[in-house]
């Protein structure tokens, strides 16, 4: 048997380490995985894949049952509830269509939706005791897998009278994400895509989240490529195909874009304690443009 070359192994972690800065990358241990659900690991780097007519008809049914799912929860959600209570129905929808929650047990994060109020940035695990009140940014964030695929989305809430500065943001983060969608076509590349997100963020004061990233979605919740929502080098600047199935998320903080993680390992919260918006849409590359998969509205 061939010896390990060392070197190369610790060279190559380095490089990974260094890209790849999404979500799909945390924690990639199947020993956490406690869950009965079958829900498919990232196994190793596959590359961006094309999907053909078939694949993305069932990404868009994966993703039409997250959009319900979404649309409902913006309607149930009120003063006095729970995000745990927000995770109970979410999973019992989830399951009632046909599908199962793509988050519940992925690299053993305990719930079907994350649920991240106010300096909540991403990735809050749902707790009984964790009461949503009137002026609340609640931030809501699933997917669910069907037939092999799945789709993913997030919407930020707004509940009762908010402040009108924290609605502001919100609707900043709502809108840098269309202006990025609004660049998506066969053709142009991640970099026009976060340029405009990046304009639209810093021309009303705020600042764009840098430690998260949108990715490819498909067969595995999270693929390649790292879909950037700010101008850098340091991520591959990937050319736009017909075909392509992103999620683009950016996430938007009133204050400074430095995050630190809680001791419960997934809750992210903003380091000055400014609140935080995402919205997110997982699409479709087309020849002339792009068609969102979780559109609400369908």
């Amino acid at each position: 048997m061939k010896g390990l070359n060392y070197i190369e192994i610790i060279v190559n972690l380095k490089n990974l380490l260094k890209t790849m800065k999404h979500f799909a990358e945390l924690l990639l241990n199947k020993k956490m995985f406690n869950s009965q659900d079958q829900v498919p690991f990232i196994e190793g780097k596959r590359g961006i894949e094309i999907k053909t007519s078939r694949e993305i008809k069932l990404i868009k049914k994966s993703s039409q049952i997250v959009s319900k799912v979404l649309s409902e929860i913006i309607d149930l959600i009120q003063p006095g509830m729970s995000t745990k209570d927000l995770d109970v129905f979410a999973e019992k929808r989830i399951r009632e269509m046909g599908a199962t929650p793509s988050f519940k047990g992925y690299h053993g994060f305990p719930a079907s939706i994350c649920s991240s109020i106010n300096n909540e940035v991403v990735h809050g695990i749902p707790n009984k005791n964790k009461i949503i009140k009137n002026g609340d940014l609640v931030k809501i964030d699933t997917g669910a897998y069907k037939d092999g695929y799945h789709g993913d989305s997030c919407v930020s809430i707004c509940i009762g009278s908010v402040n009108k500065e924290v609605e502001r943001l919100s609707n900043v983060a709502y809108e840098a994400l269309y202006a990025g969608l609004n660049k998506i076509k066969a053709g142009n590349t991640l970099l026009d895509i976060a340029g405009a997100i990046e304009d639209v963020v810093k021309k009303n004061g705020f600042s764009v989240v840098e430690d998260y990233t949108g990715h490819g979605v498909g067969r595995n919740l999270h693929e390649e490529p790292s879909v950037f929502n700010f101008r850098t080098k340091d991520l591959p600047n990937v050319v736009l195909r017909e075909g392509m199935t992103l999620a683009v998320e950016p996430i938007v903080n009133a204050g400074t874009k430095y995050c630190k993680t809680l001791n419960d390992r997934w809750t992210v919260i903003t380091k000055d304690g400014k609140f935080s918006s995402q919205w997110e849409h997982t699409i479709v590359v087309l020849k002339d443009g792009v068609e969102i998969l979780t559109d609400r509205d369908f």
